[in-house]
């Protein structure tokens, strides 16, 4: 993936896609091979669409961890890291600590509507904020980022994942002192009430 990315890192978490194993809840409803093509086709136009942009480097964050270096897996000259274990708290905390200094966002793959100019807006929040978050439709979030001077924080203690409680959870361990900006809301497709609203905006 080319672009030096002027010191700023875009975390792309993702999961290797194996029948059974991806976006299981939306497999209950639309069944497990084609939930596995939708994650499969949406995290590989993601992952092109991101990775061409030069304003940043793209890492993969990978799960499970014994594929992380699977290569037919991943794009040709992808920057490849494992999760490692933990919640998703615990992983997202260790992935911002392992890419080079510099500004860092983690965001999910299974969110179809990511554009560059989305993921450009978080970085420049971080210019002037110590923290940025981009809320899901749920409760959560789809962008979670650090300034260069904030990636010492680690503010995913106590978090209430998959709840509509996440970025509440996240935003309260954040000191007031703290600069926290948020940018668009976007939809996680998780489910098939997700999924339904997402083909009929497509």
């Amino acid at each position: 993936m080319r672009g030096v990315g002027a010191g700023r890192h875009l975390i792309a978490f993702v999961k290797a896609p194996r029948l059974g194993t991806v976006k299981t809840r939306l497999a209950a409803d639309l069944g497990a091979l084609a939930a596995l093509r939708f994650y499969r086709a949406t995290s590989a136009r993601l992952l092109r669409r991101l990775g061409r942009d030069p304003r940043w480097t793209l890492w993969l964050a990978v799960t499970p961890d014994r594929l992380a270096h699977a290569a037919r897996l991943w794009p040709v000259g992808a920057r490849v890291l494992s999760q490692g274990g933990g919640d998703l708290g615990a992983r997202m905390a260790r992935a911002l600590r392992r890419v080079p200094p510099g500004p860092a966002i983690v965001i999910g793959s299974d969110v179809p509507e990511i554009t560059p100019p989305l993921i450009a807006r978080g970085f420049a929040a971080l210019g002037r904020n110590d923290a940025v978050f981009g809320p899901a439709l749920d409760g959560g979030y789809w962008l979670v980022g650090l300034s260069a001077r904030a990636r010492g924080l680690d503010p995913f203690a106590g978090v209430r994942w998959s709840s509509p409680h996440a970025l509440a959870d996240t935003l309260a361990n954040f000191a007031p002192s703290r600069r926290v900006a948020l940018i668009d809301a976007l939809d996680d497709i998780d489910t098939i009430a997700d999924y339904d609203r997402w083909r009929g905006r497509s």
